[in-house]
């Protein structure tokens, strides 16, 4: 999986500086490379009531690399699209109640899989690594500031979605169901994980030196990360990411 991951990295290189030796000859056109790092989450969008406090988050080593090209329209106008590699993921720890979920459960001689209303604490891990198509309006503002919007479409090449959960106890099947004492179990929802996704993208670039730029962009899913038949939890994941990074005009 490494060796393809690099594959696409270098194919997504290779086809951009093959467009780049045409930009000198038709200015309509112009052709960019980025990289940079994101942060953020996979997260409901509000937080459900059965998320009673987040306990702890940090963000794992996430990168974006990717190649656009441009056709400007007018002075003021373009239209970019392109080819982006980029993971997005996080560990993230909290403490909930009533909470729907599918678990393993390891306590000692009891073991097996559960589902129903789980109280206590759990620690989730997600990890997924996606190529992107970006369609986006481009509005240059000043020579050196420009602003971009638009959706976002995305193909999710691989990902897991695990966790833990300890300190608590699940109710077999509903809240009213027997109680069942939960001291280490784990959870694993890879198999649920969306192939497709799509969503809406804006940012802004500053343009620092004549081929040299700082850009950020924020991204978040109009879909949730899980496919519509899956109902190990019982809520939508969405994905909103930052990213923040460097940019190279030819």
């Amino acid at each position: 999986m490494k060796g393809k991951k690099i594959g696409v990295i270098i194919l997504l290189l290779i086809g951009i500086f093959g467009l780049s030796t045409q930009a000198q000859t038709n200015k309509k056109y112009e052709y960019r490379i980025r990289a940079g790092f994101n942060i953020g989450g996979t997260s409901p969008i509000p937080l459900p009531a059965e998320i009673r406090k987040i306990e702890s988050y940090s963000p794992t080593m996430l990168f974006s690399v990717e190649g656009n090209v441009m056709r400007w329209f007018s002075p003021k106008w373009a239209l970019s699209t392109g080819l982006r590699f980029e993971t997005k993921g996080m560990n993230a720890g909290a403490r909930v109640k009533n909470y729907q979920m599918t678990m393993m459960i390891e306590n000692g001689d009891m073991t097996g899989d559960m589902t129903g209303r789980y109280t206590g604490r759990i620690r989730t891990r997600v990890q997924n690594e996606y190529i992107t198509l970006p369609i986006l309006a481009v509005r240059q503002l000043s020579p050196r500031w420009e602003i971009k919007f638009g959706p976002y479409f995305s193909y999710r090449i691989d990902g897991s979605f695990t966790g833990s959960a300890f300190d608590g106890y699940i109710r077999d099947g509903d809240p009213t169901g027997s109680k069942i004492e939960v001291q280490s179990a784990s959870y694993d929802f890879g198999y649920g994980l969306r192939r497709f996704s799509w969503g809406g993208q804006v940012g802004a670039e500053w343009r620092a030196y004549r081929h040299l730029s700082v850009y950020t962009d924020l991204t978040c899913s109009a879909n949730s990360i899980f496919k519509k038949n899956f109902h190990s939890i019982s809520f939508d994941m969405y994905n909103l990411y930052l990213t923040v990074g460097f940019g190279y005009r030819f």
